[in-house]
């Protein structure tokens, strides 16, 4: 073995100094310029005259740390050692001293803006990862009619303090955020940390356990990836139980998305804390199963269920007005529609919406109001001064299931995971018998063990598959000959981004639209978004399109303020109970029907509930919805013009 070299030892015991930090660099730095004023004082002694060898090695730091000295000295060999040593000072001294420190203070501020120091906060509110779902999310809870703010009031937060965990801070999420106005004027609140819901020490440092809800929102699994979402969601879970557990202390309340149903218990074993999980799948689905039964929903979905601007469902409390009945309440709220209420039985709530008008409201009611803003489903503690007609709702009165349900032929162009879970679901509609035709790239016997794998239910469906790519020219000709009912583009989640997947679908349905362009009798066209931002390419096609990832996200944040809305919801989507129908004018007597508050009188007498008008034609902005119109105005009805009603089916056998 042949021996090291000095030289050779002396790099590597330098080098293993300067990869410890920048203190042991400046101390290797400190250490050269000792060496070197030794090295200069002893050269410099012998003409010091009287100076020790002490003065004369600070003679030699003085040059070397700075040149101003270098005009004093006298003789030629003092002037050389002293022009070398002012030479090695602006190496050594100033340019390895300002390069570490740079090198350092530049690290520092990268560090800074990772977001990598803990949070020292306490009553927030944390969003666990970035996904397509983290911008609307945010959106909902900064809103001034949402629920989160009122979330924070009652646990005595005076101010609304955001923390999202991204696995890597970048100025990229910065400007995401700083480009919608509502956030860009509140950034001051919303704190950026990096890090991952599979790391303890990640949620630590959003300090999750001093938060007042946790929301966990699911994202696009890319093709291939064995870390799925609702994976990373039961991790999180399980880590926070046991932090909890460690400190002594309740885990906090947690608002979680999960992609597949079917985790739901697993979930909910994983954590004893108080815990609302959101099935995005089984969501998504109803929501186009019920808009396939009844067209024309997805622009009422868009409006209840989103930020926008319009109408939301608000669960509000009956402390002012226990003893009253729903239609006393409604006669106070003229710009407010009673839907039903939520009672307490036992350890859960009773939906029960549609409720006969003299149901009186008990001890730990709720009300479910549709409103424009929050403070108008406010149930008055006195007598108002502008009063409604009461409404006389009777008790009991069922609905007849749709008789003209029969046969509906479906076109899904496209493939992802939630095709299974939307063939689960139509399999539901037990009076409706349903054919599907199923385009996509994906292999047809992989598809077909996929729906077989998910339920029997959903392999029931008739469903053909075609191996072919929608977008290639020429690949629909034959299919657009035959008739379907309803055609559906299903945003894709084998792509690396939503931007991708919804470009293909936005093009999709531009061929749709252009090989049925001749056709008298044109069939439901609905299209799936999986990126919000794409949402204003559509917007004059909004009545026919679905952007679940705001949809989720409206959700999750109304459920973090009250957990009963998603019962009501999911009451309200499932086949069988209290539905929300589009109905022909015929449907009621309609003779003495001229203002909106006529209307609700006339449907509630039948046992419904007015929520508005679909109209034939659309207006400006593409929408012919009209949800909760003002009660004293004309509503002027027009010939193919649909009442919006909320009625009450018999549950399925």
């Amino acid at each position: 073995m042949l021996p090291f070299s000095f030289i050779d030892r002396l790099r590597y015991l330098v080098e293993r100094q300067f990869v410890k930090g920048a203190h042991y660099q400046l101390l290797v730095v400190a250490a050269f310029i000792a060496l070197i004023s030794l090295l200069g004082g002893w050269l410099a002694w012998p003409t010091g005259g009287d100076d020790s060898l002490a003065d004369s090695v600070w003679w030699a730091f003085l040059r070397l740390t700075d040149p101003g000295y270098l005009g004093d000295d006298q003789g030629t060999w003092r002037r050389i050692v002293s022009t070398v040593l002012t030479l090695s000072g602006y190496v050594v001294f100033l340019g390895a001293l300002v390069a570490i420190m740079t090198r350092w203070l530049i690290a520092m501020m990268v560090k800074l803006e990772q977001g990598l120091t803990p949070v020292t906060v306490s009553g927030h509110i944390v969003i666990l990862g970035w996904t397509n779902r983290t911008i609307p999310l945010v959106q909902e809870i900064l809103d001034v009619n949402g629920g989160i703010q009122r979330l924070l009031k009652a646990r005595l937060t005076k101010r609304l303090r955001l923390v999202i965990l991204a696995e890597e801070v970048t100025a990229e999420h910065v400007h995401e955020l700083r480009a919608v106005p509502l956030i860009r004027r509140h950034m001051s609140n919303i704190i950026l940390r990096s890090g991952t819901a599979l790391q303890p020490e990640d949620l630590d440092r959003a300090a999750c356990l001093q938060a007042a809800v946790v929301l966990i929102p699911g994202r696009t699994q890319s093709a291939g990836s064995l870390v799925s979402s609702d994976v990373e969601a039961i991790k999180a879970l399980l880590t926070l139980q046991a932090q909890a557990h460690r400190h002594g202390i309740t885990p906090p309340y947690v608002v979680a998305e999960v992609d597949d149903s079917r985790k739901l218990a697993v979930m909910q074993r994983a954590y004893s804390g108080p815990l609302e999980v959101l099935a995005s799948d089984a969501l998504v689905s109803r929501l186009f199963a019920q808009s396939i039964v009844h067209p024309g929903l997805p622009e009422l979905f868009g409006e209840v269920m989103t930020v926008h601007e319009g109408n939301e469902f608000y669960i509000r409390s009956t402390d002012n007005c226990i003893g009253q009945t729903l239609a006393d309440i409604g006669s106070r709220t003229p710009q407010a529609i009673v839907c039903g209420l939520m009672r307490p039985t036992g350890g859960g709530w009773r939906t029960w919406l549609n409720a006969p008008s003299d149901e009186v409201i008990r001890n730990g009611d709720k009300l479910v109001m549709l409103a424009r803003a929050y403070e108008h489903a406010e149930p008055p503690k006195q007598q108002s001064e502008v009063q409604v007609r009461a409404l006389q709702r009777p008790s009991g009165a069922l609905r007849h299931r749709n008789a003209a349900g029969g046969l509906r032929r479906l076109l899904v162009l496209g493939w992802n995971r939630r095709v299974p879970a939307l063939l689960n679901e139509l399999a539901s509609y037990t009076d409706y018998r349903f054919e599907v035709h199923n385009v996509a790239v994906v292999k047809a016997e992989d598809r077909q063990a996929m729906v077989a794998s998910y339920s029997a239910a959903a392999s029931g469906i008739e469903c053909h598959y075609t191996d072919a790519d929608y977008m290639v020219e020429g690949a629909l000709g034959d299919l657009m000959e035959e008739r379907f009912d309803s055609i559906i583009l299903v945003s894709s989640d084998r792509l690396d981004s939503g931007e991708e997947a919804d470009a293909r679908a936005m093009v999709g349905y531009l061929i749709v639209d252009e090989l049925l362009r001749e056709r008298a009798s044109r069939p439901q066209i609905l299209l799936e978004l999986s990126d919000p931002a794409n949402e204003s390419l559509v917007v004059r096609k909004r009545g026919e399109t679905i952007v679940s990832p705001m949809i989720l996200s409206h959700l999750m944040a109304q459920i973090a303020q009250r957990r009963e809305l998603g019962l009501m919801f999911e009451e309200l989507l499932t086949t069988g109970g209290p539905e929300l129908v589009f109905h022909d004018q015929q449907r009621y007597p309609m003779q003495s029907v001229t203002t909106f508050a006529d209307l609700e009188a006339v449907v509630a007498l039948q046992g419904d509930t007015a929520l508005g008008v679909y109209r034939v034609r659309a207006d400006e902005e593409g929408k012919r919805l009209q949800l909760n119109p003002q009660r004293d105005k004309p509503l002027r009805l027009s010939e193919g013009d649909q009442l919006v009603v909320l009625t009450t089916l018999p549950e399925i056998a």
